[in-house]
């Protein structure tokens, strides 16, 4: 079994490599504010970053701050989302979120994992979200690319996104963080999908214990 120390070399050759091949990797959500990435996330559950930033274009000339969502009237939100999908549920917790910062929070999006995991709809990716892209605090966000990859390159075998992101803390340098977990997702889609990556293209290759799951050339 790999020791720690060894995994951290690894890891570190692996964030060099990374940072060589996506060096402005960055959230792919558009976001003016701290409030319009929170409210984007949620909505990019099952859904793409490219409809929900073409949704959130008209969103957020209509609905500016906490106090507009939380006084929103249900019906006319989820018909502005419905196109994310999951719109009924999104759309409450929307509501429910920005009453709650409003309530709690002054109107402003609260600037710690604690309080974030206090608001409806916002977990661990959402909060950690928030807090690398729009507060500039290391967080290392794991959806299904960075699970995937995470476990591909040896660095977990954990399938539970909190595990994945406690494991791979242990072997990223924290300045590193953020834009690590976007580098994931970014590396996932272009180079190692779910289904047949591309092994042979892949740059990670040497440093990849999954060489030859996928094409080879």
């Amino acid at each position: 079994m790999e020791t720690l120390k060894k995994k951290r070399t690894r890891a570190l050759l692996i964030l060099d490599i990374l940072n060589g091949l996506y060096s402005e990797a960055e959230c792919t959500l558009d976001f003016a504010d701290p409030l319009q990435l929170l409210i984007s996330t949620q909505l990019a559950a099952q859904c793409t970053d490219a409809r929900v930033n073409l949704v959130t274009r008209t969103l957020y000339q209509k609905y500016r701050s906490a106090s507009d969502f939380a006084n929103a009237e249900l019906g006319e939100l989820e018909q502005e989302i419905r196109s994310t999908g999951f719109y009924h549920n999104k759309a409450r917790n929307i509501i429910n979120c920005c009453r709650a910062i409003e309530a709690e929070y002054g109107g402003r999006v609260p600037q710690t994992m604690e309080t974030l995991l206090k608001l409806p709809g916002v977990g661990r990716k959402t909060a950690n979200l928030v807090l690398g892209d729009a507060f500039g605090m290391p967080g290392i966000v794991v959806d299904t690319h960075a699970g995937r990859l995470a476990r591909r390159l040896g660095l977990t075998a954990e399938t539970d996104p909190e595990k994945v992101e406690y494991a791979l803390a242990e072997v990223i340098p924290k300045e590193s963080w953020t834009r690590f977990g976007h580098q994931l997702v970014l590396h996932g889609r272009a180079v190692c999908p779910a289904r047949k990556p591309r092994c042979g293209q892949c740059a990670l290759a040497s440093c990849c214990p999954k060489t030859g799951v996928g094409e080879t050339i």
